[in-house]
């Protein structure tokens, strides 16, 4: 019998279910911990990545509605006011019993139907569409990752090896980033009813990952 087993075992033993639904209690809070640091580190990396690249915009945190003290992705701000614009962000979501992060550009509100309909904005959806994003009413495009940062297995390998996981999470932002990031300067550009000031270019930001 192994060690999982054991465990399992004991707890299912019903005069140690006051013990199991005390440990899950406190296995719950630890679980979120981890969870909310998993984020605030990727900001702060987000946040190196760039002061360093220059690039027009600022990093948050998401944060549940429904939930105090819980953290559930991060998205990125222009620097510059702007009343609609397309952001990119990061985010977990409930898919049933278990979390799973998606990634992609979303609208920082409803956008009216003539602003949905900019060709610039058309040219990026249809652009990413090709690429295999999906896109709804609220996201211009979003993908699934593979992570499921409440799992053991993701839980596990950013307490061993932290700098390993953030890199890797990175990769898929990152590439949608550098890939689409003068066609999403555009979009926005568009969105703002002003000429582009400044396009976004992120050659040379694999160069500041360490």
């Amino acid at each position: 019998m192994n060690d999982e087993q054991t465990v399992l075992d004991f707890f299912s033993a019903a005069e140690n279910l006051p013990l199991a639904l005390i440990a899950a209690e406190h296995l719950d809070k630890l679980r979120n911990q981890h969870n909310n640091h998993f984020w605030l580190a990727l900001k702060t990396e987000v946040d190196r990545l760039l002061s360093k690249s220059e690039l027009p915009w600022h990093c948050e945190l998401t944060e549940d509605r429904n939930a105090d003290d819980t953290l559930v992705g991060i998205h990125l701000e222009p620097s510059a006011p702007q009343q609609t614009f397309l952001r990119p962000f990061m985010e977990q979501q409930l898919m049933g019993s278990d979390y799973r992060i998606y990634y992609g550009l979303m609208w920082n509100s409803t956008p009216a139907p003539a602003l949905k309909n900019l060709p610039s904005v058309l040219s990026l959806q249809m652009t990413l569409e090709t690429e295999g994003f999906k896109q709804n009413d609220s996201f211009l495009a979003w993908q699934w990752s593979p992570w499921h940062p409440r799992r053991r297995d993701f839980l596990v390998r950013l307490s061993k090896s932290p700098d390993a996981l953030m890199f890797e999470a990175m990769q898929p932002w990152l590439l949608l980033l550098e890939k689409r990031g003068e066609l999403l300067a555009e979009a926005n550009s568009a969105l703002n009813q002003t000429p582009a000031t400044a396009v976004i270019s992120l050659a040379g930001l694999r160069s500041h990952i360490k």
